[in-house]
C-alpha cells in the first residue's frame, strides 16, 4: 500500500491539536428513543474496551463513563493518527417515570446499549368507575401525557 506524505494534512491536524481547548472528557454520540415500556439508549464507543464502561445512576441522574487507550506508541513512526484517547463521558437526567433499578447494558460492536424500563407507575392504567349505587359503570382507561422521561 502506496502513501504520501501531505504537509498540509499534517499542518492542518498539528493545528487542531495545538488549538483543541477540550481538556476534559469528551462527549460521545448517542441516540435515545422510546420502544414500548422502555427507553434504549444507543451510544457509539468503538474502540472502548467493555470492561473500562462505567454506568451509574445517582438519583435521578444517569452517567456514562469510558475510557480509550491507545496501544502503546514508542518507537512508532505515525502516518495518520485520528483516533483520540481518553475519558467520554455522557450524563442524562432520568425522569421519574423510569424504574432505575432494572436498567441494563450491553456491549457490542462498538455500540452501548443502555436499556431503561419505564416504571409501572408511568404506564397507562385501567381505572374502574363506581356509581353511587355501588355498582361498576364502564371502565376507562386514563392515560397520563406522553412526555419524555429522559433528558440529554
Amino acid at each position: 500500500m502506496a502513501t504520501t506524505y501531505d504537509p498540509f494534512r499534517e499542518l492542518d491536524r498539528m493545528a487542531s491539536a495545538l488549538l483543541d481547548t477540550r481538556q476534559g472528557p469528551r462527549l460521545m454520540p448517542m441516540d435515545l428513543y422510546r420502544d414500548g415500556d422502555h427507553y434504549v439508549l444507543a451510544a457509539d464507543l468503538p474502540g472502548i474496551d467493555p470492561g473500562s464502561v462505567d454506568i451509574d445512576v445517582d438519583g435521578q441522574l444517569l452517567t456514562i463513563r469510558a475510557e480509550r487507550t491507545l496501544r502503546n506508541t514508542e518507537g512508532v513512526k505515525w502516518l495518520a493518527r485520528e483516533r483520540q484517547s481518553g475519558s467520554f463521558l455522557r450524563q442524562l437526567n432520568v425522569g421519574q417515570g423510569v424504574d432505575t433499578e432494572r436498567i441494563t447494558a450491553s456491549y457490542e460492536n462498538g455500540v452501548l446499549l443502555v436499556t431503561i424500563p419505564v416504571s409501572e407507575r408511568a404506564k397507562p392504567r385501567r381505572v374502574p368507575v363506581t356509581t353511587a349505587s355501588g355498582g361498576d359503570a364502564q371502565q376507562m382507561t386514563m392515560e397520563q401525557p406522553e412526555q419524555s422521561a429522559i433528558s440529554a
